[in-house]
Parts: structure tokens; sequence; C-alpha cells
């Protein structure tokens, strides 16, 4: 409970940065939807999972982080941000000029950085070759990749999938951000895509389904490992979570948060499990 307490705490002061982050941004916009709905997955990874040394970012056998689903900006700066790889003033330069914090990551190993985001569906490839060579120097360290369901329908993703359960991989795990919403549509609407799971499975991968918002859940999710198996974790998700005009509304992949739609978003997650409780009573 307390290793749980500590991450959604976490949790929430990600949210709230990342709102701030965006607000700063001002007409450049920023990718708040699918920003949102990973914060607890990075939480939890970054906050609890993963092996890393901020104090020496370079250290050989750390874990690797990469981050397939570039967008995830705003997510990703402030689980850095939190784990010390940057200091919170730097957040403040998001997508300004001369900052390195950019709308896309680019990597950069002192701050935590593995990979350099923008192009969709490469991450899990580079991420095989990562782990096929972990095992080939005999090191224990695992490599994680976050990935968008949209961005699954690369036929990039399905190659490094067969590739990773072919040399049993499992060393290897992949996080689906399944919010089902992509930048134009709902995944269903745009290539009928579903089963995702299944799927995955089909490749030769162990799957576990969760909710990416469970902190609880998704800790558990993250121990399920199979010997000479990739995981993967489908992590269903709401794009825009914690935020009621934003959830749910492909309208908030990508735009500019303007500053009275900006203080209710705050005071939206402020509140926090009070407005998550009514919004799933609303559900019902």
């Amino acid at each position: 409970m307390e290793t749980e307490s500590r991450l959604k705490a976490m949790a929430k002061r990600m949210r709230l940065k990342a709102l701030e982050m965006a607000f700063r941004a001002g007409k450049t916009g920023a990718h708040l939807g699918g920003g949102l709905s990973s914060i607890e997955i990075l939480a939890v990874l970054y906050g609890q999972i993963a092996r890393l040394n901020p104090s020496n970012p370079g250290w050989e056998d750390r874990d690797r982080i990469l981050i397939s689903k570039a967008h995830c900006v705003l997510a990703y700066y402030t689980a850095l941000s939190e784990m010390g790889y940057m200091e919170e003033k730097e957040l403040d330069g998001f997508e300004k000029n001369g900052s390195d914090l950019v709308g896309h990551p680019m990597k950069n190993i002192e701050k935590g950085i593995e990979y350099a985001g923008g192009s969709l569906g490469m991450a899990l490839s580079v991420a095989a070759g990562m782990a096929i060579h972990a095992k080939a120097v005999k090191s224990q360290r695992t490599i994680y990749v976050l990935l968008g369901d949209g961005e699954c329908e690369e036929g990039s993703v399905w190659e490094a999938m067969m590739f990773a359960a072919g040399y049993k991989l499992d060393n290897l795990v992949a996080i689906v951000d399944h919010n089902q919403l992509q930048y134009d549509g709902s995944i269903l609407e745009i290539a009928g895509f579903h089963n995702l799971a299944e799927k995955i499975r089909g490749f030769g991968w162990k799957v576990v389904e969760t909710d990416g918002h469970d902190i609880g859940k998704l800790l558990y999710a993250f121990q399920e490992r199979e010997p000479e198996k990739p995981l993967a974790i489908i992590a269903d998700t709401i794009k825009g979570k914690g935020v009621s005009f934003m959830e749910g509304n492909p309208l908030w992949h990508h735009s500019e948060l303007k500053d009275d739609l900006y203080r209710q978003a705050v005071e939206e997650v402020q509140q926090g499990a009070l407005f998550y409780a009514g919004n799933q009573q609303a559900k019902q």
C-alpha cells in the first residue's frame, strides 16, 4: 500500500505538471490526450519497476526504456524529472527556443532519454536489438518499450514481435497504451483494429491485459514474466485521463490549452478521486 500511495502521488504531480507545461507552450500546443493516458504507466515503470541510476545515467547495466509513442512527452518528461534526470524548472522550457525538451524526444542519455522518437513503429525493433545484445553479453537488464495502440497498425511492429518471440527475448517488455484513439479517430474506425491481445499472443508473446490507470494492477502486470517469452502488457486507458473535457475526445490529441480550460483541468485533477468517482457513476 505504501508503494501504491507513493506512485499515486507521483502520478498526480506528473499530471498537474503536464498540464502546466501544455499551458506554458501556448499557441504551439501539445499532445495532451496521449500524454495524460500514459501517466500511471510511466509513474509505475520509472518509480518502481525499472532498474535505473539517475546519478549515473550512463550505467551500462541499467534497464532501457524506449518511448515509441513519442507524442506522450508530457508524461515522459515529467517522469524523468520526478526521477532526477532533470530539474523541474527545465520543464518550464518545454517547446521553447533553445530547450532540449521538444515535442518529440531527442536522444539524450544524460537526461535519461534512450531513444529519439517521432517516426512511429520503429522503437520495438530497436528494443528487440537491445534485448538480443543484452543476452549476448549476459546482462541482467530488461528492455521496456511503450507503444500506442494506433501505432500498432505499423507493419514494423509485427515484424519486431515475430522476431522477439522467435529469439525468446524474455528480457523484453512491451507496454501498449490502449486508449483506443489515434489522431484521426478510433482505432476501430480507422483500421478495424480489435483483439489486440489475441493478435500479440498469436505471435508467441506472454500477454497481460490490465487497467492502465490502476497502480496496483500495473505493478502486478509487470511481474507476470514467463521464461523464453517476451511480455506484452495491454494497458487499457482513457485518452486525456483526469480532465473531463479531454477524456475520450480526439480533438485533444494535440491542441492549445488556454487559460480558462487550464484552470478547470487543474481543479479537476486536484479533486482527483472525487472526479473519477463521479465519472464512473455517470457511465453506469
